[in-house]
């Protein structure tokens, strides 16, 4: 975090950027005292200050004939039209339109990079704003570190072309060739004699030009971006720090009631009968609501249960207390994730459905000269984020309208469609401010909640999520098994690897028999295994989902590489080798890796092989480089150890080493963490780095203490002390992060730091104390050291 970005003290000569949500509505008694004033003041536009004369365009005297459509709606990555994306106004103010969701990410200041860049606009004159849903901005879900990659090339275009088109308007008004005109800063100057125009003045006039097509476009050449690959400061934190901007539990509309919802604590299970005179009674309460029963498959359907509204939260939620609910078992009233573990563990045992080989694995195993075999689990795990889900609805007629903390806000509104039976083109919903997500708010379940409760009440109503209900009932990380075996031939090389991998897929939460994984979930971190071992198979298992299964922050990836990175560290111990070296031979040579060669269905996050291929010279820079960092085999004290891991993830490669110390007793703590990174082109260096720190921080947290447990099919934890996260006294003194410059095109920086945390914490730990972790939480929420028993016994 840097001070410029907290607003502690300005950017040096710089004015803040403003920053506009089409909704700005605060709630002051809880926001007010961080203004010091009690005032929140929302969308001021002060008129901008010119040092120059400068005529005023008439542009409906120029002539201009009418314009033809814009040639520029099915680009890479959907519509450039520059007119979706920019709105220039008289004063100058450059209007850009953020149609991702904003949680804490930077998105607001990346896009926002991206497109005045290549306009060549002001940065002291741009102002942000929040695209509500719908379908005319192309793809809006704001999860699988996507939003840079989908976007860069069209965002810049779109940029590109309003730049000319401005450049082209002045031009016109001077009567010269554009060539001898040229665009810098919010103002278009020629080189005839000297004179300028505005932005702001010029808007009108170009916007009655011709769209040009992709190929008269010219784009800025990297040496000349001015704002891309620039640590410009956040958008979104000042006004943070300053207790500004909207999330979903700020909303707040005419007339609005309150309302929280007691859900079946087990998933499908079924509301029974239902004693309520004791929460009507509660001051404050207004109304009861009973909400459907779930059904098969989950979807992003509400839970259902019984809703208590109020005249605010707190009543509600005493009302809740009061009530009396008998709920009925549903199909998963049996679930125990203590025995479900022992059968995924056994299931890892059997030979599974191959997924993808090289050579022979099975004989080039029973021919090794040494065979080591490790199983490794990981439980459920919950997103968590510090907002828990909220969502205000306001029905007017048969219309809708809804805003929420989503990460896709177009999935909400067909989900809204689809399960309130309304036509799509009826509903408007509008993102806030998302208070942290992790993949949690992509399922837009409280949003429906909010709309049901609304119809049933007849006036608008927010439903807010407590942090029990946000544990309790969420779409939780899938728990794993997993076991893996290695050859090693009479000189320590890897011969032979075979990987089994057994969880509950994703996609049983849309298709409640699915139990196989999908080939996305084995392509994170199983499938694309990049070791150069001549005989390889990678197999999978089939487990049943008993909870909601979602996606959580860089999903499959946390188990596969928790395990795959831990188990090259224990195949390098028994070769009696160096961890880091024994890791840069099992990746061996740079080369370009194809699985889908080796029978694998293999699909690179979206991306194409020939521009994001599996580059094993960059996942082996990542690692020499974090190493270095480190000052890999230096001396350590008595009782501190390092540990390594890399992982190619959302296309970028990361390389973290962590150095722990181990107290006699157990204690644990992290005195530094190095980390490199290869992201392709970086929109923001320093936001990068956050990012980093931030998902090594989430895996580290979740290694440490994260397990989701149920028992008779209802989840086990409920708040922090159940459900532990790290604290701020438990992070490292040290924390240094290396980002590798890159011509390479833009990939994920969201997900890609967590999944190498958990493995380089566990190598970290067995070089400190020779002991090996193979099941997370290495701690869990009920202790506060490592199993100092095993400690002793290593």
């Amino acid at each position: 975090m840097f001070l410029e970005d907290i607003g502690i003290i300005p950017p040096r000569e710089k004015k803040p950027v403003r920053t506009e949500q089409p909704v700005s509505i605060v709630n002051l008694t809880r926001r007010g005292f961080v203004t010091g004033t009690g005032l929140f003041i929302v969308g001021v536009t002060l008129a901008g200050c010119s040092a120059y004369a400068e005529p005023v365009i008439d542009a409906d005297s120029m002539g201009v004939p009418k314009a033809g459509p814009s040639p520029l709606t099915d680009v890479e990555g959907g519509d450039a039209t520059p007119a979706l994306w920019i709105a220039i106004e008289k004063d100058g103010t450059v209007r850009i339109t953020c149609h991702r969701s904003e949680m804490g990410q930077q998105v607001w200041t990346s896009m926002a990079q991206i497109v005045a860049d290549e306009l060549e606009a002001d940065w002291m004159n741009v102002a942000i704003v929040q695209a509500e849903g719908h379908e005319r901005y192309g793809d809006q879900n704001t999860d699988g570190s996507r939003s840079v990659r989908y976007n860069f090339h069209r965002l810049r275009l779109a940029g590109a072309a309003m730049r000319q088109m401005l450049v082209s308007a002045a031009a016109l008004y001077w009567k010269m060739d554009p060539s001898q005109c040229s665009a810098a800063l919010g103002k278009v100057s020629n080189s005839e004699n000297s004179d300028s125009l505005s932005y702001g003045n010029l808007a009108e006039l170009a916007a009655k030009l011709q769209v040009p097509a992709e190929a008269d476009i010219v784009m800025k050449e990297p040496k000349d971006w001015r704002y891309i690959n620039k640590a410009m400061p956040s958008l979104t934190v000042p006004k943070m720090t300053r207790g500004e901007g909207t999330y979903g539990i700020d909303v707040d509309v005419p007339d609005m009631v309150y309302a929280v919802i007691a859900r079946p604590p087990q998933l499908f299970g079924k509301t029974g009968a239902v004693s309520d005179s004791n929460a009507l009674a509660v001051p404050g309460v207004l109304q009861i609501v009973k909400l459907p029963d779930a059904k098969p498959p989950a979807l992003f359907q509400p839970l259902g249960g019984i809703a208590v509204v109020g005249v605010d939260t707190w009543a509600a939620i005493q009302g809740r207390n009061a009530l009396e609910v008998d709920w009925l078992d549903g199909p998963n009233a049996g679930y125990d994730s203590d025995n479900f573990r022992k059968a995924m563990e056994a299931k890892a045992k059997q030979p599974g459905t191959v997924r993808r080989s090289r050579g022979d694995a099975g004989t080039a195993l029973a021919a090794a000269d040494k065979n080591i075999t490790a199983e490794y689990y990981t439980p459920h795990l919950s997103q968590s984020p510090m907002e828990p889900p909220a969502a205000t609805a306001r029905w007017t007629g048969d219309k809708l309208e809804c805003w929420a903390c989503v990460q896709d806000p177009q999935a909400t509104r067909q989900t809204l469609a689809d399960l309130l039976d309304i036509d799509k083109e009826d509903i408007t919903v509008h993102a806030t401010w998302l208070g942290g997500a992790f993949g949690r708010k992509s399922k837009p379940d409280f949003v429906v909640e909010a709309a049901l409760v609304a119809r049933e009440v007849g006036k608008p109503v927010k439903v807010t999520w407590t942090r029990e209900d946000d544990i309790r009932h969420g779409f939780y990380h899938s728990t794993s098994a997993q076991r893996l075996e290695a050859g090693l031939d009479s000189e320590g090389k890897c011969t032979a690897y075979r990987h089994r991998s057994v969880f509950p897929p994703i996609g049983s939460t849309f298709n409640s028999g699915m139990a196989a994984p999908s080939d996305g979930e084995m392509g994170m971190g199983a499938t694309d295994v990049p070791f150069a071992i001549p005989n390889l198979q990678v197999e999978s298992g089939n487990a049943k989902g008993h909870l909601r299964i979602g996606w959580l922050r860089s999903v499959a990836n946390i188990y596969h590489a928790f395990a795959v990175q831990s188990f090259a560290a224990e195949i390098a111990h028994a070769a009696g080798r160096d961890q880091k070296d024994y890791l840069l031979e099992l990746i061996g040579e740079p080369r370009l890796i194809d699985p889908n060669a080796e029978q694998a269905s293999y699909t690179n996050y979206g991306g194409s092989a020939e521009e994001y291929p599996i580059d094993t010279g960059r996942l082996a820079n990542v690692a020499r480089q974090a190493a270095k960092m480190a000052e890999w085999g230096r001396k350590l004290p008595e009782g501190h150890g390092l540990g390594i891991a890399v992982h190619r993830s959302f296309l970028t490669y990361v390389a973290t080493v962590i150095e722990v110390k181990v107290a006699p007793d157990g204690t644990l703590t992290i005195p530094g963490i190095w980390l490199a990174v290869d992201a392709g082109t970086v929109i923001n260096p320093r936001h990068t780095k956050a990012q980093m720190e931030g998902g090594t921080i989430f895996g580290l947290s979740n290694a440490l203490y994260g397990e989701i447990s149920a028992k008779n099919g209802a989840v086990v934890q409920d708040n922090f002390p159940s459900w532990r996260v790290m604290r701020m006294g438990e992070a490292p003194k040290i924390f240094e992060v290396e980002i590798i410059a890159s011509n390479s095109p833009p990939a994920g920086v969201g997900e890609p730091p967590t999944p190498p945390a958990a493995p380089a914490l566990a190598n970290a730990i067995f070089n400190a104390t020779g002991q090996r972790f193979r099941s997370l939480p290495l701690i869990g929420a009920n202790r506060d050291t490592l199993d100092v028993p095993a400690i002793a016994k290593s």
